[in-house]
């Protein structure tokens, strides 16, 4: 089932990339755990590149982003640095898996 966020009231959509200013099996242990408490965090993963994590979450205005920001912020046990990105429109999400043969 597809369940319309704006119907919950959570129209607002926005990645955020954190950059970790020290790297080891502690931080990452820490981090994931925390950003596992965070019911407005959708999505997260540890990437590989310029960054760390890509986080997805779904909120309910910039008020509650700008909360939600500052949690992370305040969790991650080493200095970070973070760039967000707020959605201005959703041109395609899916969770359609092509099965290829």
């Amino acid at each position: 089932a597809h369940v319309d966020p704006k119907a919950l009231g959570r129209p607002l959509l926005v990645f955020v990339e954190i950059t970790l200013s020290a790297k080891s099996g502690d931080v990452f242990d820490q981090v994931r755990q925390a950003l596992l408490l965070m019911p407005e965090v959708m999505e997260c993963h540890l990437v590989s590149g310029s960054f760390d994590y890509l986080v997805k979450a779904r909120l309910s205005e910039m008020a509650q982003y700008r909360n939600l920001l500052a949690d992370i912020l305040r969790c991650i046990p080493v200095p970070c640095q973070s760039h967000s990105y707020v959605v201005m429109e959703e041109v395609k999400e899916t969770t359609a898996l092509v099965v290829l043969g």
